[in-house]
C-alpha cells in the first residue's frame, strides 16, 4: 500500500500527466489559471494578482508538505504545457477516505477529456492503491458546471451543507457534496474509460 504521507505519485494517462506540484510550475499554472472565470466559484480569487496566485500555491505546496493534502499539476502530454490544478485532500487514512478538490484546468482545455482523465487517474490511485472505501468532492452549490462535471464522472449527489464555509472574507458558502465509494469504483471506472475512448478518437 503507498504511503499516505508521501503521495507523490505520477499517474500517466492518454491525454494528461498528473505529477506532484513543485514550486517550478509557477509560471505555467499562473498562465493557465490567469482566467478569472477559472476562479469564479472557487474560496479565493488566485487570479486576481500574481502576488496572490504565489501565496495560493504557496499555501498548497506548505499543506503537501506537511502531509495535510498532496497537490498535482495537470499536465497536456501532446504539448508538455500545465494545464491545471488538483489535490487530495482531507486526509483519511485510517477510515480510508479522502477528498479530491482546488481542482481547475485552463478554459481552453474544458471539454477537452483533460478533466475526465485527471478524475481517472486520481480515482483509480486512490481506490487501487491507497485501497480508499470513499471519494468525496464538494462544490459551491451554485457552481453548475462543476456540479454536472462531477455528475459527468458518475460521483453521486449526497446533499448540500448549509452554510458550510466562510470564503473571500465574509461569504458565507454552501456547499453541495458529491462521492464515489468503492462498491461503485467498478462501474464508475468503466464509464470513465468510455466518455475518454470518445475524446481519444476526437
Amino acid at each position: 500500500m503507498a504511503d499516505w504521507q508521501q503521495l507523490r505519485p505520477v499517474l500517466e494517462g492518454t491525454l494528461v500527466r498528473v505529477e506532484p506540484l513543485t514550486a517550478a510550475h509557477e509560471a505555467a499554472l499562473w498562465e493557465a489559471g490567469s482566467d478569472p472565470e477559472v476562479w469564479r466559484w472557487m474560496p479565493l480569487n488566485a487570479a486576481s494578482s500574481r502576488e496572490h496566485f504565489h501565496g495560493w500555491l504557496e499555501q498548497m505546496l506548505e499543506d503537501s508538505a506537511a502531509g495535510k493534502q498532496a497537490s498535482f499539476v495537470t499536465v497536456d502530454r501532446e504539448s508538455g504545457a500545465a494545464i491545471g490544478h488538483t489535490s487530495y485532500l482531507a486526509l483519511r487514512p485510517e477510515h480510508r477516505g479522502l477528498e479530491i478538490g482546488w481542482s481547475w484546468l485552463a478554459p481552453g482545455s474544458w471539454r477537452s477529456g483533460a478533466n475526465i482523465e485527471t478524475k481517472l487517474l486520481l480515482l483509480a490511485f486512490a481506490f487501487d492503491e491507497l485501497e480508499c472505501i470513499r471519494v468525496e468532492f464538494k462544490t459551491e452549490e451554485r457552481n453548475e458546471r462543476s456540479r454536472k462535471a462531477l455528475e459527468g464522472i458518475g460521483a453521486k449527489f449526497e446533499g448540500i451543507f448549509r452554510s458550510h464555509m466562510i470564503v473571500r472574507g465574509d461569504v458565507i458558502r454552501d456547499s453541495a457534496y458529491y462521492s464515489v465509494i468503492a462498491a461503485e469504483w467498478p462501474e464508475t471506472r468503466d464509464w470513465l474509460q468510455r466518455r475518454l475512448a470518445g475524446h481519444e478518437k476526437s
